[in-house]
């Protein structure tokens, strides 16, 4: 009886819940549709990694392959350095680019004049919306050793021509990473002022009180108030360890850096739309490649959030 009690009160509740703020589950409605749709809908076409594809049979018609794209692409001789380039490019990227959003929003929210203030925000946001091809446009513009800004200003102070470093495979990486941190790191900081805007004023008066400078303040009240969200961002990028953008490394890759510039993400277009073979049959290849990656990213998440929760007690779920 008192389970069936229980069970009336949760059904009457969540009915009385519904039929108070439909407004609410109806805007609601629109979000949910979408991601079923685009997020969830496409997983069907996973299968194609463990078919040989064909188009005529379609996609539920073509026969059974298992394991045999995966097993291809581990014994492929590009394997191991896109898995290394994938890690080394990505993980470079988290250690120099995850650390400066949150130092200049510390910066910003000491500036006590609200113009100046806006004025920098505006700035350090700009480049966040400059288009990835005009950005590595003006790479190739600034970067140039002999009319660009770097090689004018080499030339200038010794009076001789400025080595290449675009037609240098191993700076590759280093535009990369550096190129984006210039890009991204106003944008980024957005989400931990907001942080430092929910922290108490309370707090800072009664740190003053006991005596507290500015600088102890930021080490004891603003660095602890934003530590929930540095931690879930964290893990946010950690999931994403795998996954590098194709557009900007595609637009950079060359024939002198693609040892060094050569990622999964590229990978999977290259078999996809270059080479030999055919095409239904990269479509299988490429697709398992991209799953291997997806499920590796989900292992990274998950053990990055299991890791947290036991150390910090801030975690995704």
């Amino acid at each position: 009886m008192k389970t069936t009690n229980t069970k009336t009160v949760k059904t009457g509740g969540f009915k009385n819940m519904m039929s108070k703020y439909w407004q609410l589950y109806t805007m609601l409605l629109l979000p949910v549709v979408y991601i079923l749709i685009f997020n969830y809908g496409p997983m069907v076409g996973l299968q194609i990694a463990f078919k040989d594809y064909s188009s005529k049979l379609g996609m539920f018609g073509s026969p059974w392959a298992g394991f045999k794209y995966f097993i291809k692409f581990f014994h492929d001789y590009q394997f191991s350095r896109t898995i290394i380039n994938t890690l080394k490019t990505s993980i470079y990227s988290l250690i120099v680019s995850f650390p400066f959003p949150i130092i200049l929003a510390l910066s910003i929210n000491l500036l006590r004049n609200k113009r100046y203030k806006k004025t920098v925000q505006m700035v350090m946001y700009a480049p966040h919306f400059i288009s990835v091809v005009v950005l590595i446009g003006m790479m190739n513009q600034i970067f140039n050793p002999y009319v660009g800004l770097y090689g004018n200003i080499h030339k200038m102070l010794t009076g001789a021509y400025a080595p290449n470093i675009l037609a240098d495979p191993k700076s590759f990486i280093h535009m990369y990473v550096w190129s984006g941190v210039w890009q991204n790191m106003g944008y980024s900081s957005i989400i931990y002022l907001s942080a430092l805007a929910g922290i108490s004023p309370d707090l800072h008066e009664a740190a003053q009180i006991d005596g507290a400078s500015r600088w102890k303040r930021l080490i004891h009240v603003d660095l602890p108030g934003i530590l929930p969200t540095i931690v879930i961002m964290l893990i946010l990028q950690c999931g994403r360890v795998m996954n590098i953008g194709f557009e900007k490394i595609y637009l950079m890759q060359n024939p002198i850096n693609i040892k060094y510039s050569q990622v999964i993400s590229t990978l999977v277009y290259a078999k996809s739309f270059g080479g030999a073979g055919g095409l239904e049959t990269k479509f299988s290849y490429s697709t398992a490649i991209g799953l291997f990656n997806s499920v590796v990213n989900f292992i990274l998440i998950v053990v990055v959030n299991k890791i947290s929760s036991k150390v910090s007690e801030t975690s995704l779920w």
